[in-house]
């Protein structure tokens, strides 16, 4: 016995060294093949520095640089498409290695650590071709739209913006800010703005790719350049990309990336001047207390909060009533009326809220080709949601209805009550009872998806909070914002429990 275990053992120990030579070996081949990932964070609707193309590949100069540097360095590089507004959260949780497109230094300099900048770029103004805006004076009294965070954002709000953008901005009838490009041109092409400032590369694309309907001023909102943010401090990865740019400069192939793109008159690296930002220290800001950092937080998002509420109230006001009629169309007698009510319904529960937004906010200019203004957006917002909210209501109380037993109607029938009398003075009271459970749900659902306005540029709470988040590069605001939800949704769901005991007259 003590014979078979010794050779077991053996055999054991045997077993182990081959496999620990395997796998040593497995892990040389591995260590010598294996590439380091560079992570490379840009927004998707942003060309020509970075986009999707018709082959659905990200595609742009940006991207090509960053392919280039890639290669020379031996890395592989991966494409990360980001939400703008999170791009800081992003960088900082190490989700991505940099941001890389089209990033404006100016006003963020000691934000990031930097790479020379090698792009010269200006912020410029688009309009309709038939617009009578020809200048920058002729804005005055008109509707603006930048993308959210952006330079154009900072050339008329931020800190380094000069005196006469802020005299500007002032001017504006109202200044409107969008997810992205493209919802701005379907907003100034529906005559919802008047306007919108963008970086220079990415009009100039944009004008070209869309024929004649716009046109760029010739007067520049502002200049910046554009460099590679790196989060704070990481100079050693910083340098290894810049190492990689000044070799691209030097042997042409910088340049020849840039005529791909018509980038050629914009490039600035090498230039007198592009380092400044590269060659500052590395330094901590100093952080508020978390006391004052809460409060200063929730000044900012007040206006968010009221504009949250605003679209909950509306929507529950207008929805309900809406839902209980559609509820009596879909069980009406006529087929016809039954058809039509149940159409609605699919379309309303199998598309998308952020869709049918779109939809009642542009359809009278794409359908019928009428100019909607900027204060239709609130009046889209509300018209969308209750719409939408209503097709769940009429399905709960139609549920709720149906599930009242047939000798009820019998009763009342007998009793003398009408039709009338019969539904509001026996259905309906016992309908809201059993309808409460499910209808809670979708009021507590109704709360969190007010954050979907943002698609019509309404600013609520959580577009807000993601603004503010993206200006403090920091994700405390998003918390905040979440606890506002928790705690009104806590409120919604204890009254909506209180009303249900309430109605338990059985128990």
């Amino acid at each position: 016995m003590k014979k078979h275990m010794k050779k077991l053992v053996l055999l054991l120990a045997v077993i182990s060294m081959l496999a620990g030579l395997l796998i040593g070996c497995g892990n040389d081949s591995e260590s010598t093949s294996d590439k380091k990932t560079f992570i490379v964070g840009f927004d998707a609707e942003f060309p020509p520095y970075g986009y999707k193309d018709d082959d659905g590949e990200y595609v742009g100069f940006d991207l090509d640089l960053a392919a280039e540097v890639c290669k020379r360095n031996g890395w592989t590089l991966k494409k990360q498409p980001i939400d703008w507004d999170s791009k800081d959260m992003e960088l900082k949780t190490g989700a991505i290695d940099c941001i890389w497109n089209g990033f404006t230094i100016n006003g963020r300099e000691s934000g990031y650590t930097w790479s020379k900048a090698y792009i010269d770029n200006s912020q410029v103004v688009i309009v309709k071709s038939d617009s009578d805006i020809k200048t920058l004076e002729d804005l005055k009294d008109k509707v603006m739209v930048v993308q959210a965070d952006s330079s154009a954002l900072a050339a008329f709000t931020g800190g380094d913006a000069t005196e006469e953008n802020k005299e500007l901005y002032k001017s504006f009838r109202d200044f409107q800010q969008v997810s992205d490009y493209n919802s701005a041109f379907m907003n100034l092409e529906a005559g919802s703005v008047d306007a919108i400032c963008m970086d220079y590369g990415v009009a100039k694309f944009q004008v070209e790719q869309r024929g004649d309907e716009f046109v760029m001023l010739d007067e520049r909102v502002s200049s910046e350049q554009y460099g590679i943010g790196f989060k704070l401090g990481n100079t050693e990865l910083r340098d290894q990309v810049q190492e990689a740019l000044d070799a691209m400069e030097e042997d042409g192939t910088f340049e020849e990336i840039a005529k791909d793109w018509g980038l050629e008159d914009s490039i600035c690296l090498g230039e007198k001047g592009t380092d400044s930002a590269y060659l500052q220290d590395y330094d901590e800001t100093a952080q508020q207390d978390l006391v004052s950092r809460v409060t200063d937080i929730i000044q900012q998002l007040y206006k968010g909060m009221l504009a949250s509420l605003a679209i909950f109230v509306l929507t529950l006001i207008c929805s309900l009533p809406l839902g209980l009629i559609i509820c009596s169309i879909r069980r009406s007698k006529f087929v016809i009326l039954q058809i039509l009510a149940k159409i609605y319904i699919s379309i309303m529960r199998g598309t998308p809220l952020m869709l049918q937004l779109l939809v009642v906010f542009f359809g009278p200019y794409y359908v019928f080709n009428v100019s909607v203004s900027a204060g239709f957006r609130f009046y889209a917002v509300i018209i969308g949601f209750s719409m939408n909210y209503a097709a769940y209501f009429a399905e709960i109380f139609r549920a709720g209805i149906e599930g009242i037993p047939k000798g009820q109607y019998e009763a009342a029938d007998v009793l003398g009550y009408t039709r009338i009398q019969t539904f509001w003075k026996i259905i309906f009271p016992q309908m809201v009872k059993r309808v409460l459970p499910p209808a809670t749900n979708e009021i507590i659902t109704l709360v969190k998806d007010t954050s979907l306005a943002f698609a019509l540029a309404y600013t609520e709470m959580f577009t807000l909070a993601k603004q503010v988040a993206a200006a403090q590069a920091s994700i405390m605001p998003l918390f905040v914002a979440g606890i506002f939800y928790y705690v009104f949704n806590f409120i919604v769901a204890f009254i909506m429990g209180r009303l249900e005991k309430k109605l338990a007259y059985y128990d």
